[in-house]
């Protein structure tokens, strides 16, 4: 199978994608907030299309401690997702939707810190894929999310390992939220597959 061709996006193109991607932050934002309970700003995010042997390198490095949530896509845009958050990020997360001071989790490495930070992602992903959804007025059904935590290159690599048929191409939202004395980073990204990516630009009208 060949892999989806990114690079030959127009601007009119990649500019379609990052008005997906800033909708699709602004949904995650809103359901952090209401998650919680608390106000989050969003800073404009980062929305790009990259090499996936990049993609390591967008977190801070392939050494860089992260925690992921990857699951297939099915439907009108069939291919993967993947959502990472830096190690410090996710112990954040975790300690703010408990309810404990910042801090106190160091790892997570029990069942229930996995859950909780398996929920949160799972909240974070569905609100970009909702805004997919609604921008493309498209069909698109998620599986059930994979937790997995690793250095960046590590966890990539198993993705891959996993998504033997994925592009070679993501599209990627790099988001900054904005909580009361603490900023969160999460990185949205679509590995769409051959056709999914022609099927979303004609979906746009672009």
């Amino acid at each position: 199978m060949m892999a989806a061709d990114m690079s030959g996006l127009s601007y009119l193109q990649l500019d379609a994608l990052r008005e997906i991607g800033t909708i699709g932050a602004g949904h995650a934002a809103t359901a952090l907030s209401q998650l919680l309970h608390t106000r989050v700003n969003m800073l404009v995010p980062r929305v790009s299309a990259v090499p996936l042997h990049e993609v390591p390198y967008l977190v801070g490095g392939p050494e860089t401690p992260v925690v992921g949530v990857f699951l297939k896509l099915f439907g009108d845009v069939p291919g993967n997702v993947l959502f990472l958050l830096p190690k410090d990020s996710s112990e954040t997360l975790v300690d703010l939707v408990t309810g404990q001071p910042v801090g106190t989790t160091r790892n997570i490495d029990d069942e229930f810190e996995q859950s909780v930070i398996k929920e949160i992602v799972n909240i974070l992903t569905s609100a970009h894929l909702n805004a997919l959804t609604m921008m493309l007025k498209l069909v698109m059904l998620p599986s059930v999310p994979a937790l997995a935590q690793d250095m960046a290159g590590a966890l990539l690599n198993a993705v891959l390992a996993e998504f033997g048929e994925a592009a070679d191409c993501a599209i990627v939202v790099e988001t900054k939220f904005s909580l009361p004395f603490r900023d969160i980073i999460g990185y949205f990204f679509l590995i769409p597959h051959p056709d999914a990516l022609a099927t979303m630009m004609q979906a746009l009208g672009v």
